[in-house]
């Protein structure tokens, strides 16, 4: 385990002085609960407190950013970067999941790929990184693996709803999202979503429910659009 923790070390660009930290970010609770170990040695805690310093950096980030957004439209965008969905983006981004230490059931049911679990195993992971280094390591984390490229992830977070507007304002066609097969089993079923723009497909998600594929689908059809200068 501690060699696989090396790796994930050399993948973010951090050295940690107390290697624990990092260890204790990847103990999922049900770990704990299955090697009967307290309950504060999961990485809960160290969630609760990186939830609490990404807050923070993303709220200066927005603010220095854009020096004319109101605060409602601050709040908004904010709460879109930090949600669940986008931070397991940034872990997937990381392949995080294959670092975590799971219960045998919870790995089992496809927990490394869950997106509540991914999520929450990142916020620790800035945790452990800002009381090992403090403050300016955090932020140094969180905007390179978290607000990088923010254009394209916003992109794709809102792709949906981006892909409505730019259909609606050249040819206002209907969008249809269809699935097109899935596989696996229940607990790890992947889904496989084409996006039609009147009769027509614009592309193809694939995701581990139907919401997540057909938001791919939607990223694709944005691509493939501005490939032909639509936007």
């Amino acid at each position: 385990m501690n060699r696989d923790l090396k790796v994930l070390e050399e993948k973010i660009g951090y050295t940690f002085t107390d290697f624990s930290l990092i260890k204790k970010a990847m103990i999922h609770s049900s770990y704990a609960n299955e090697k009967h170990l307290p309950k504060y040695e999961c990485n809960e805690r160290l969630e609760f407190l990186g939830d609490a310093v990404l807050e923070l950096v993303a709220s200066e980030f927005l603010f220095y950013e854009n020096s004319r957004m109101p605060e409602g439209e601050l709040t908004k965008t904010r709460a879109s970067l930090v949600c669940e969905s986008a931070l397991a983006f940034c872990a997937k981004e990381l392949n995080l999941g294959a670092y975590l230490l799971l219960g045998k059931g919870e790995d089992a049911t496809g927990g490394r790929k869950r997106n509540s679990i991914t999520s929450d195993a990142m916020e620790a992971l800035i945790g452990a990184v800002y009381l090992d280094g403090g403050f300016a390591s955090a932020k140094e984390f969180i905007h390179r693996f978290i607000l990088e490229d923010l254009e394209n992830r916003t992109l794709f977070f809102d792709s949906k709803t981006i892909l409505q507007e730019i259909v609606q304002a050249h040819c206002k066609a209907a969008i249809t999202y269809r699935l097109v097969g899935e596989e696996g089993p229940d607990h790890d079923k992947s889904f496989h979503v084409a996006v039609y723009v009147g009769e027509e497909e614009y592309g193809i998600g694939t995701g581990h429910t139907k919401k997540a594929a057909e938001q791919v689908a939607a990223y694709q059809s944005i691509l493939r659009l501005r490939g032909k200068n639509i936007k």
